[in-house]
């Protein structure tokens, strides 16, 4: 039984081959035949006849024998913006800086630091007794620079009278608030009138005074530019009178204060019906 059975398997093998043969000259039928003519002479070629091999790199064509690019002009993008035109210098011109947009870009100076030199007496618990006058320590200091404003001085706007030396002597003691004042005097004099420059921390007193309208200042003094500001805002005395319709009315002059009655026990009915003796436990009226 063996020997049967290895004889049919060889014979399966054998057909295997066949088939795998025949399949594969039906995919490609001229594969076993040989070039020929059209007359039908046979030649002997060889596949790299055929086929030649690659050129080696070292034949690669020079740089001067490379394809030339085309001879179409290029058009540069946005000329305007990414390659201007040359400019000459003397076509340049260098414009003035324009005026800016609002003042307040406009940098604020710095206030004037005081003097190193400015170094007076320090006068304590200063009081205001006129805009511009001070009186501390036993001195009566006038600011310099300044014609002071008396305090029983009045205003007119528009034909009404008011008292512009009050208001200017009200405003000058609000400003100073009982804070010490260095005034260029003497520390050694203790006392006396003097007329000299002023100041509050960093601030000039008679600048403040006077750019807010409580004084006056001579045309050709330190404060002349600040008096200029101070009329043209219409501050302090140049400006309009205070609207004082909201008040009461003051009292009246003269009246007097009341008498004070003779007994704070009022007796009922005319003097002559009140019995002359009093209740028991309080005292005689007196008549």
């Amino acid at each position: 039984m063996k020997p049967l059975h290895a004889g049919f398997a060889a014979l399966c093998l054998l057909i295997m081959t066949v088939l795998v043969v025949a399949g594969g000259r039906a995919l490609n039928p001229g594969a076993d035949a040989e070039p020929q003519s059209e007359s039908g002479i046979v030649f002997d070629t060889e596949i790299n006849d055929v086929f030649p091999e690659a050129e080696p790199e070292d034949t690669a064509p020079e740089p001067s024998e490379a394809v030339p690019q085309s001879s179409l002009p290029s058009r540069p993008i946005e000329p305007d913006v990414i390659a201007p035109p040359p400019l000459e210098p003397s076509e340049l011109e260098r414009l003035p800086p324009r005026e800016p947009l609002s003042e307040l870009s406009l940098a604020v100076p710095p206030k004037p630091k005081p003097d190193a030199e400015w170094k007076g007496a320090t006068l304590f618990r200063p009081l205001a007794t006129g805009a511009g006058r001070i009186k501390a320590q036993g001195r009566t200091v006038t600011v310099a620079g300044i014609d002071p404003v008396a305090p029983d001085e009045t205003c007119t706007d528009s034909g009404r009278q008011w008292p512009c030396g009050t208001r200017a002597t009200t405003a000058f003691r609000a400003f100073l608030r009982g804070r010490a004042v260095v005034c260029d005097i003497p520390e050694n004099d203790s006392e006396g009138d003097f007329t000299a420059r002023c100041r509050l921390a960093r601030q000039d007193i008679g600048e403040w005074l006077v750019e807010n309208g409580w004084a006056r200042a001579p045309q050709d003094g330190p404060y002349a530019q600040a008096a200029e500001k101070a009329r043209k805002g219409r501050k302090g005395i140049y400006g309009h009178a205070p609207d004082l319709s909201g008040l009461p009315p003051a009292p009246a002059q003269g009246s007097g204060a009341p008498a004070a009655p003779d007994s704070i026990i009022e007796l009922p009915g005319p003097p002559e019906l009140v019995p002359a003796t009093p209740p028991d436990g309080l005292p005689a009226p007196s008549r």
